[in-house]
């Protein structure tokens, strides 16, 4: 198996001799304070749920984003597309979006415990158009920084190393909660996050790439339905099944901290131990995936990883023990490092490189109806038929978008 890192990468992390090296260095570094911050997120539903927010709130925490992403990816793709730094507005945008955490924190100190939920969603609405900015810009100045041919290599670290740090911090966040009063345990976590989003974000902004020359393709302002028209058919294919698989990925994001809390009665210990377990795999999950590609090739991980996380919902729903809960966050996380890989790799090769910043918004444009939506559909179905039904509802359509990447030869060689 490849080690998580070589000793040729390690000395190149420690001592950058050249601009590729320093660009590696600060995307890994980025990626750990994105990790820290991402660790203290996994709280975010389960706050808001100990408030007696309704299940609307928590699924607004994912659809918010996501309506944003909807309405907005495909012009800021196509505003991208004209700048001839994207890093300045990946950074930028990004430090706004973490530092909301530490904004969350405080609200206890300033309004009512009945009104911070609603607070929290209005902040999280405003944040929202920065989020798609960073979306959109993620791809392509990782796909700068790695180029086509070491894109499953620098992901592979980033996405490691992002694990680890989630892991560590949801581990020491589980813990932490146990020792002080709510919602002081709550706040002083929120606050905390702040270190990991001024560590991102002082590595993010040192990434130096070429300036980008502004395209002079012309600009379409077509609808949605004009743009997919006009994509290459290959990335057409892709792009929709893409969508009906993340459907399913999506409707069940709100509903695994519900079912956690109100039919597995799990504890913040517990529920950290789950996340610790699921970010904790990814440490050997990306390296094993990044070895597999060679065998298996795009459409295998593909396929493999896909299956994996469509039965996901099926397993969850059958029982409410949590040590089966934490086994199978650990064997669906590492079904989406393979995910994570391939769909990176598939986004890029399947646009034209002189278009990547509107095509990339594109496709973010796809996946965030999908986010939108279904959440809303999978917590008002909750309400009335109950949690387990709607994950099995939600591994269904996991299971459908696979059949869809096998039908079209997602990701197979010429197709």
């Amino acid at each position: 198996m490849r080690p998580l890192i070589s000793r040729a990468e390690l000395r190149a992390l420690l001592r950058p001799t050249d601009a590729t090296e320093r660009n590696v260095r600060n995307v890994l570094i980025d990626g750990i304070g994105v990790g820290i911050v991402t660790g203290v997120s996994v709280f975010l539903p389960v706050f808001l749920a100990r408030l007696g927010a309704s299940s609307l709130l928590v699924g607004l925490i994912t659809s918010l984003p996501a309506l944003a992403g909807a309405l907005f990816a495909l012009p800021i793709g196509r505003f991208l597309e004209r700048q001839r730094n994207i890093v300045a507005w990946y950074s930028g945008m990004r430090f706004w979006v973490l530092g909301s955490y530490a904004v969350f924190g405080i609200l206890p100190f300033v309004v009512p415990l009945s009104v911070v939920p609603w607070m929290i969603i209005i902040i999280w609405a405003l944040v929202t158009i920065p989020s798609t900015f960073v979306n959109v810009a993620f791809t392509i100045v990782m796909g700068a920084v790695a180029g086509p041919q070491r894109r499953y290599a620098l992901m592979s670290m980033r996405w490691s190393s992002l694990g680890l740090a989630t892991a560590v911090t949801v581990a020491v966040i589980g813990v932490a909660l146990e020792l002080f009063p709510f919602p002081l345990n709550y706040q002083i976590v929120f606050i905390g996050s702040m270190a990991g989003g001024l560590l991102s974000f002082g590595f993010s902004r040192a990434i130096v790439l070429p300036e980008r020359a502004p395209s002079t393709t012309q600009r379409s302002s077509g609808s949605l339905v004009v743009a997919l028209r006009q994509a290459p058919p290959v990335f057409r294919r892709y792009a929709l099944s893409a969508f009906v698989f993340r459907s399913g990925v999506a409707m069940a994001i709100p509903l695994l901290p519900l079912y956690y809390v109100r039919e597995a009665g799990l504890n913040d210990a517990w529920i950290g131990l789950i996340s610790t377990v699921g970010n904790g795999v990814l440490l050997v999950a990306y390296a094993v995936w990044s070895m597999a590609v060679g065998r298996l090739g795009n459409s295998g991980v593909l396929l493999a990883s896909s299956v994996g996380m469509a039965l996901y919902p099926f397993g969850v729903a059958a029982t409410e023990t949590p040590w089966l809960l934490a086994l199978l966050a650990g064997v669906v996380n590492f079904c989406v490092a393979g995910n994570d890989l391939v769909n990176f790799d598939l986004v890029l090769s399947t646009i034209p490189p002189e278009r990547q910043a509107t095509y990339v918004g594109l496709f973010q444009t796809l996946q965030n109806l999908a986010l939108f939506v279904m959440p809303l559909v999978a917590t008002a179905l909750a309400d009335l038929i109950g949690l387990a039904p709607v994950l099995l509802i939600a591994g269904s359509i996991r299971l459908l978008g696979t059949l869809l990447y096998a039908w079209l030869r997602i990701g197979v060689q010429g197709s």
